[in-house]
């Protein structure tokens, strides 16, 4: 059993899934720099491209992605209209010889959106971009609203894979949670996509919800997996009511304790890997054969927003309220408030209202904690050779390492850094030593378990 080290597992750290954090981000940079960043786009480059859907039918108490439940259509049909007009916009700044590889549907809920207009936006996609006969539509969804007429649009298109929100299947957690969902409906689900050529599906499991014991997690982990569904991501809850409002519905007295926590983290591990699947970074899990598992096999692995990825594409371009593009240069996001989002679009400009410029040292550090959070080790010798840098072992992130060393949960063998078997559920805190802006601002972020 891992130990639990309330020294790191409290500690409020960025999940990295990128770097600098979100939170870093910044007024400073603006539509200026991302109108250059989409014109630096390159023939030979490779696209990844993000669309935030952020409407749900009924909000989870547990959520902690930026949407909303919409008061009435014509809110929605606007969005999707300013939307298209942001795609177009940004479209004709990229060149078209740039191939698309991923197209991810986040949200929110993005089968909010009925059949038709979701395959709009698609076309939309399609027309602007030049896809690769290859390439993978992802789009997550809530089983309660995904239809077989949403099924149908999606199993028209090459390769598709469905992430199924599940979370837990017990109802007295999703009583807690505001998230009624019978076993039996996901169930279903999962056999209509199959019957109907999707053969893509993750589900999406969490820990650490109000009212979650170990024998729950147990349990939707056994049930789920003998769903044999491709890949796994298991999210422990992060409680923020200070940033979400809506978590205050939580009752905070139900909430497992750290111990609990990681305890239901280890449970859902290894009953996942009783069932065959093995894991990859620190929340996902795949099957052997699958491509997630090939991408960590070959050290091919990367993370993004969405967590880990096969997606080697050069940028990422995001559309919709709040999404985020990353760029070799650094990061853009576009503007949350729906409003605000609306009008920049029909301003004639890229509704963008933050991001950052990366400097060298920061993109040297960007990929060293990708190579950390992929791999729990990294060469640091070759990410300097790979980067073209003057080769440095980062002596301030190595002396920020010594007490995790004594503590057993880190080594340090120049080049190499590694996290020990003890060390792996606390790969933040080893991660944050070379965040050479972490601790320097009162931003708060989730605790590590």
């Amino acid at each position: 059993m891992t130990a639990y080290l309330p020294q790191y597992a409290t500690a409020a750290i960025p999940r990295y899934t990128s770097y600098p954090p979100a939170t870093r981000f910044h007024s400073g940079v603006g539509e200026s720099e991302y109108r250059a960043w989409l014109g630096a786009i390159g023939p030979k480059d490779t696209l990844s491209l993000y669309v935030h859907i952020p409407f749900c039918q009924t909000l989870c108490w547990y959520c902690g992605c930026h949407t909303s439940v919409p008061n009435s259509n014509d809110r929605v049909l606007d969005y999707v209209e300013s939307l298209k007009q942001e795609i177009a916009r940004a479209g004709a700044r990229v060149s078209r010889s740039a191939k698309v590889l991923q197209l991810h549907f986040g949200g929110g809920t993005p089968n909010f959106l009925p059949p038709k207009i979701l395959a709009a936006i698609i076309e939309t996609l399609m027309e602007q971009f030049n896809f690769d006969h290859g390439a993978e539509i992802s789009i997550e969804a809530d089983p309660r609203s995904l239809s077989k007429e949403h099924i149908s649009v999606l199993a028209g298109y090459a390769r598709v894979r469905v992430s199924l929100g599940v979370q837990d299947v017990s109802p007295d957690v999703q009583k807690l949670i505001n998230r009624i969902q019978p076993f039996d409906l996901v169930q279903g689900v999962v056999e209509q996509l199959r019957a109907a050529g999707v053969d893509g599906i993750n589900m999406d499991l969490m820990y650490g919800l109000p009212g979650q014991s170990v024998a729950h997690v147990r349990k939707s982990a056994s049930m789920c997996a003998a769903l044999e569904p491709d890949r796994f991501a298991v999210f422990g809850y992060a409680h923020v009511p200070w940033f979400k409002k809506h978590q205050r519905t939580i009752d905070e007295a139900r909430l497992p304790g750290g111990q609990e926590r990681l305890d239901q983290a280890e449970a859902a591990r290894a009953t996942l890997i009783d069932f065959g699947y093995a894991p990859i970074g620190i929340d996902h899990f795949a099957k052997p054969g699958d491509s997630l598992f090939k991408a960590h096999d070959e050290d091919r692995l990367r993370r993004n927003f969405q967590g880990y990825t096969v997606d080697p594409a050069s940028a990422l371009i995001g559309f919709g309220a709040s999404s985020i593009g990353s760029f070799q240069a650094g990061y853009i996001q576009n503007e949350p408030h729906l409003g605000r989002y609306r009008d920049a679009v029909k301003s004639g400009g890229l509704p963008v209202v933050r991001g950052v410029v990366l400097s060298p040292s920061e993109r040297r550090t960007r990929a060293v904690i990708e190579r950390l959070m992929c791999n729990y080790e990294v060469d640091l010798r070759q990410i300097d050779d790979a980067l073209n840098c003057e080769v440095g072992m980062y002596p301030a992130a190595i002396s920020k390492l010594k007490p995790l060393c004594e503590d057993g949960i880190v080594e340090v063998d120049l080049p190499i850094v590694r996290a020990t078997p003890r060390g792996r559920p606390y790969i933040r805190n080893i991660a944050a030593c070379f965040d050479e802006h972490h601790g320097k601002s009162e931003q708060r972020f989730s605790r590590v378990v």
